[in-house]
């Protein structure tokens, strides 16, 4: 369930990056902090 919710989190902040969305409300971070946290999965696969 928690993978889910990730996934859920991680595509609206992609979606809200492309969009323009979290740059205007300085909040870009939100998009680092979602690579962040997805980089070591990457490394495990």
């Amino acid at each position: 369930m928690l993978f889910a919710i990730y996934y859920v989190f991680a595509i609206l902040v992609l979606i809200l990056h492309f969009s323009g969305f979290l740059a205007r409300r300085n909040l870009e971070w939100l998009l680092y902090v979602v690579a962040i946290t997805v980089f070591p999965a990457v490394l495990y696969l």
